[in-house]
């Protein structure tokens, strides 16, 4: 495994980041921890979660089964730097939120911090991370409210995700005018099909010291090998979700079956590729892998190995064009 540091921080990572999402909705307990034996095994020491994730009734289910994990000793949380995320209403879906238990308000701050702490069964966070933009909250409020967690040592750095380059630069004035350290990292939206981030969102998490971290770095499928499974089909090879609605698409489509032939001819596995290409980008600290199994986890840790030519990054710029940087992407 290779290791950087996080943004700014003195805090090493290692360049693959295990998304958990998948544990509990898709992939049972039992498995779920033995895929994260395998990720600390092959040296992943950064792992991710959200408060939120088990979804609909089961909301908290993931940062338990993390939570359980950890409970088995043998140095588990000691050798994990733990990321999770707070925001959302805990409330099961349907029924009424009640005020000040959803968003950034130093008092669901403080409640959201607690709970997942009580999940997790830990007695600290690495990175909590603010899962959307609070538009009612100001920076200063949630200042205070991490602060304080952090002289309790309940957390040891703040992050974002979801949040617009200004944002990034608003979030980190005002924790400088505080004398606070800031946000460390920007969890965003970005793969080769998806490159938007890179008008303002990483040049923002560069210029202030922010690690950026990608979620869906094969865009729901769509660059891992979409259409390869569309014509093998059978079960458990359908594309469904995102990759089906872009494949419904003419010009997507013409655009990942440019993408599938040009691998194929290189012998290489689309999402293995599509993760070695991120590696290569200016400001990221690594993304977020979601294994459902160990197969998968397997997959994407030989992207770390995997050294992509300049000729092959030239043809992936052609396929998927960036949108240039601001203001030129947009100006002139």
């Amino acid at each position: 495994m290779k290791y950087t540091q996080l943004g700014r921080t003195g805090l090493k990572v290692s360049r693959l980041v295990l998304g958990t999402m998948n544990f509990g909705p898709q992939t049972n307990e039992a498995d779920s921890h033995t895929i994260m034996d395998a990720a600390q095994g092959a040296g992943v020491n950064f792992f991710d979660t959200a408060n939120v994730y088990g979804f609909g009734a089961d909301k908290g289910r993931t940062e338990e089964i993390v939570g359980s994990w950890f409970a088995k000793g043998g140095g588990r949380r000691d050798k994990t730097v733990l990321g999770t995320k707070g925001y959302a209403n805990m409330a099961p879906e349907g029924d009424k939120v009640w005020p000040n238990h959803d968003k950034l308000s130093a008092v669901n701050i403080r409640r959201s911090v607690e709970a997942s702490l009580k999940r997790l069964g830990t007695d600290y966070i690495d990175l909590y991370q603010f899962h959307h933009v609070d538009r009612d909250t100001p920076w200063d409020e949630i200042w205070q409210a991490v602060d304080v967690l952090v002289q309790q040592g309940k957390i040891l750095y703040a992050g974002s995700s979801n949040h617009a380059g200004w944002h990034i630069a608003r979030a980190n004035e005002t924790a400088a005018r505080r004398g606070s350290l800031g946000l460390v990292s920007e969890q965003c939206l970005y793969n080769l099909a998806e490159r938007r981030a890179e008008m303002e969102v990483i040049p923002a998490a560069q210029g202030y010291g922010l690690g950026v971290i990608p979620w869906s770095p094969l865009h729901g499928g769509l660059l891992g090998g979409a259409l390869r499974k569309e014509r093998e089909g059978g079960a458990g090879r359908s594309v469904v979700g995102r990759s089906a609605d872009a494949l419904a698409n003419s010009a997507i489509r013409a655009r990942i079956e440019a993408y599938e032939d040009l691998l194929d001819k290189q012998g290489l596995e689309p999402g293995e590729v599509a993760l070695a290409w991120l590696l290569t980008r200016p400001g990221v600290t690594g993304p977020i892998v979601g294994p459902r199994t160990t197969d998968q986890l397997a997959s994407a840790l030989r992207a770390v190995e995997l050294t992509l030519p300049d000729d092959l990054l030239a043809s992936l710029d052609e396929i998927f064009p960036g949108p240039g940087p601001s203001p030129e992407a947009f100006a002139w």
